[in-house]
């Protein structure tokens, strides 16, 4: 096969902005003609304004992750949330959702077969990049946007089912995120949750008593307005048995 200048270079970087290809032409506008001719030939494709993919040949699939593109979209962008866990092989739910945190926002768009969805970032903290250069949400940082926004992204069965795919968390971490957080609801919802993998994630006493000192004596539901039973322990208005949701989920699925 004849070699296609400058694609090696493409496959090499994944994701590429035209910017990109100016670098590597040494010409803007020859960038833009080199980009409109490999756009055609099914060389690489247009994820979203001026964000494109490599393409492999073989295949004729992009030859970075959803997971990948989600950390190019912005500057500042990661992967977080149930794509976060889903990256960490601990997703219950088969998702087209990526969630997407950045300190700037961006327009939901699909590319893939995947909606890519902006969530604003809520600390600074906790963000690696891992080897195969995917710009993520460690695992504690997962655990609390989790627990933060279950509402609005995965749903409370979900988050248990996750939860209890991840192998471990470091409580040292989990408690440094919280303090950075400050909210005083997410030591309530996070002492309650992870109460109930205790065992699990080898998590000691001292990690729900530094929890439950930041408290105060605000009576607040796990899940917006919903009725259940009181935990004094947490000031939570909570489901009568936490753990149950998972098993009336999965006899569910069985019946199916």
């Amino acid at each position: 096969m004849r070699k296609i200048k400058y694609y090696s270079d493409l496959l090499t970087r994944g994701c590429f902005t035209r910017e990109d290809l100016t670098e590597l032409t040494g010409n803007y506008n020859t960038a833009g003609t080199l980009l409109k001719r490999y756009l055609q030939k099914g060389y690489v494709r247009k994820v979203r304004r001026n964000l494109y993919v490599a393409v492999n040949l073989a295949d004729d699939e992009p030859v970075v992750s959803k997971f990948r593109i989600a950390g190019e979209i912005t500057p500042s962008s990661y992967a977080s949330h149930h794509a976060a866990f889903d990256y960490y092989g601990c997703a219950n739910q088969v998702s087209y959702q990526i969630e997407v945190s950045s300190a700037t926002s961006f327009t939901p768009f699909g590319f893939g077969g995947n909606t890519y969805v902006y969530l604003a970032s809520r600390i600074t903290d906790g963000i690696v990049t891992r080897p195969d250069g995917v710009r993520v949400t460690d695992t504690e940082r997962t655990v609390l946007d989790g627990i933060n926004d279950f509402e609005k992204v995965m749903g409370l069965e979900e988050l248990l089912r996750c939860l209890a795919l991840l192998p471990s968390v470091k409580e040292n971490r989990l408690l440094a995120y919280l303090a950075l957080y400050k909210k005083q609801v997410l030591y309530q919802k996070t002492g309650y949750i992870l109460r109930h993998f205790q065992k699990e994630f080898h998590l000691s006493e001292a990690f729900f008593s530094e929890c439950a000192a930041y408290i105060g004596k605000s009576t607040r539901y796990l899940i917006t307005g919903e009725n259940g039973i009181y935990n004094k322990e947490w000031q939570l208005i909570t489901p009568e048995n936490l753990m149950n949701l998972t098993t009336k989920g999965a006899e569910g699925n069985a019946e199916l």
